[in-house]
């Protein structure tokens, strides 16, 4: 089972006190300031919960699944995200 932005709004909504408008407000505050941030190769951490963070990928060489033939991949960014101690202990405990 996963949880959707609704839902979430919604939990942080009675978990917070806010209004359903003001927490959605909220998440996507959060979602503005993290592709503005990783945008500009700065990363984003919430101590004890996660860390997010814009990496480089070298250029290499791949293989087309279905023909076989080798493709050359450019070289790009991707972005690492890692799960900080009160994340993982509270996975751990379930």
């Amino acid at each position: 089972m996963s949880l959707n932005r609704t839902d979430l709004v919604s939990a942080i909504a009675s978990k917070s006190g806010l209004t359903k408008t003001d927490a959605d407000s909220a998440l996507s505050a959060l979602q503005e300031v993290l592709i503005e941030s990783l945008s500009n190769g700065e990363a984003v951490k919430v101590t004890g919960l996660l860390s997010v963070e814009r990496v480089e990928r070298a250029a290499r060489t791949g293989r087309n699944p279905r023909t076989g033939e080798e493709i050359q991949i450019p070289a790009g960014f991707g972005v690492k995200i890692s799960a900080g101690s009160l994340l993982k202990k509270a996975v751990s405990a379930k």
